[in-house]
């Protein structure tokens, strides 16, 4: 049986997915016995966690701020009584997707639009509203056992970035301005480039600008970064919250005519996961949603990237100024 097919259950959470009603555990009778439950439950240090559940396996893509984050989640659902760990995924959506279906992940932070795009054949129905976009992935998401909660404030999107030189001798300050001048420059980032709507496509369609021969698929992150110093790309997509950009001078071109939607960082989990605790866990990860900024993204990838920290010891800095 396919782990991803729908499920027929009754009760409801708050996000419109249904989910059966938990059994009770048999109570103890006598104090003796429930003061003894309490002492087992409250010393319990292994196993399943809050409520004898399943163990929380969050998904970290092979980037820095996806591994921040899976180290938010999971700090913040262990000092709430979860047992919780995290499993990298690598570096494409595919194979966090993969992961999902075998049963290796049941929680990963994920990008609203980018998502709902890479289910939908990138059709485009992503939008600028983080709620209405998120709504449509779990449109999506319901038909393979996955539930997004919460958007976050905190957004990430791709930013097509130039150096320095580049931009003063091109005349590059916005989208517009690559459109107008800059056809024949070499775009370099992601493979899925090609076919997300947010990237090649999006030129295209809301640009009038095709820089399909001229592209250079690469791995994301530090090896774009070097390509674009070493000229051998002239535009490279990078991450809206790198903090490379700054630390480097590079230039960000503006999205003047709005091609970018909602990648406002969501927490994306399992049906089994939110039929096994509920409210219990989707309060703790909505907590978090509303605490995340794309400031803090900003600011933390920074400090991974830049200054080379660890994304625990990152993570474990916001989890403790925010509260957790």
């Amino acid at each position: 049986m396919n782990p991803f097919s729908a499920r027929a259950n009754s009760g409801r959470s708050k996000y419109g997915k249904e989910r059966p009603m938990r059994n009770t555990r048999n109570r103890a009778i006598g104090a003796g016995l429930l003061a003894v439950a309490i002492l087992a439950t409250a010393c319990a240090d292994s196993g399943g966690g809050v409520g004898d559940g399943p163990e929380v396996v969050v998904a970290a893509q092979d980037f820095g701020e996806s591994a921040i984050l899976a180290e938010i989640y999971k700090g913040a659902l262990e000092a709430n009584g979860f047992a919780a760990s995290v499993q990298r995924v690598g570096g494409f959506r595919d194979l966090e997707l993969a992961a999902f279906e075998a049963g290796d992940i049941n929680l990963a932070p994920e990008y609203a639009a980018s998502m709902l795009e890479a289910l939908n054949g990138q059709a485009g129905e992503a939008t600028g509203d983080a709620e209405e976009t998120t709504n449509l992935l779990n449109a999506r998401l319901g038909d393979i056992g996955l539930v997004a909660l919460e958007p976050s404030d905190a957004i990430d999107t791709n930013a097509f970035v130039v150096t320095a030189d580049t931009a003063s001798e091109v005349g590059l300050v916005t989208l517009s301005d690559l459109a107008e001048n800059g056809a024949d420059l070499v775009l370099g980032g992601p493979p899925d480039c090609e076919t997300n709507p947010f990237c090649i496509p999006g030129l295209m369609s809301v640009y009038g600008l095709d820089l399909s021969a001229n592209f250079q698929p690469l791995d994301a992150g530090q090896v774009t970064v070097q390509a674009l110093e070493a000229g051998e790309i002239d535009v490279a997509i990078l991450f809206s919250t790198s903090g490379v950009i700054a630390d480097r001078g590079f230039v960000l071109l503006e999205d003047d005519l709005n091609m970018l939607a909602a990648d406002n960082v969501v927490p994306v989990l399992t049906d089994e996961l939110l039929e096994a605790y509920g409210d219990t866990i989707s309060d703790v990860l909505d907590e978090v949603s509303s605490k995340l900024t794309t400031a803090d993204l900003t600011a933390m990838n920074k400090r991974f990237d830049i200054d080379a920290e660890s994304a625990d010891d990152i993570a474990a800095d916001w989890l403790e100024e925010n509260g957790f």
